[in-house]
């Protein structure tokens, strides 16, 4: 078994998209049938998805990420330039070179670097 598909739900999806594609994520819109227009990406052959939320619906900032980039040092560099919340800088931990961001509606972001946990 393994994983195929990510979806998030998000009040401000033009936002969340933007957060994602400063990590690299490169997005095209979709809609299935009637649906609402959305975001998707496919990474290493998992869908990742951003959708609005109903009004009724609150984002679920329990949800925790993890994605491995090739130049750790590089992307923070450029996401120091874009206002985005770093909560851990990067530092080598036991799980590898990393560092945790959040995304705009309080999701935790691991960034780990690909040559050290590979």
């Amino acid at each position: 078994m393994h994983i195929n598909l990510i979806v998030i739900k998000t009040s401000d999806i033009a936002a969340t998209a933007r957060f994602y594609e400063s990590l690299g994520i490169h997005f095209e819109h979709h809609r299935h049938g009637q649906g609402p227009l959305h975001y998707a990406a496919v990474l290493d052959q998992v869908v990742f998805e951003i959708y609005p939320l109903k009004e009724s619906e609150v984002a679920d900032s329990t949800l925790r990420l993890g994605f491995t980039v090739s130049n750790l040092e590089q992307l923070i560099e450029e996401v120091r330039t874009q206002n985005i919340k770093i909560i851990k800088e990067p530092a080598t931990t036991s799980w590898g070179y990393t560092c945790l961001l959040e995304d705009p509606d309080g999701r935790k972001v691991e960034l780990k670097q690909a040559d050290v946990c590979e």
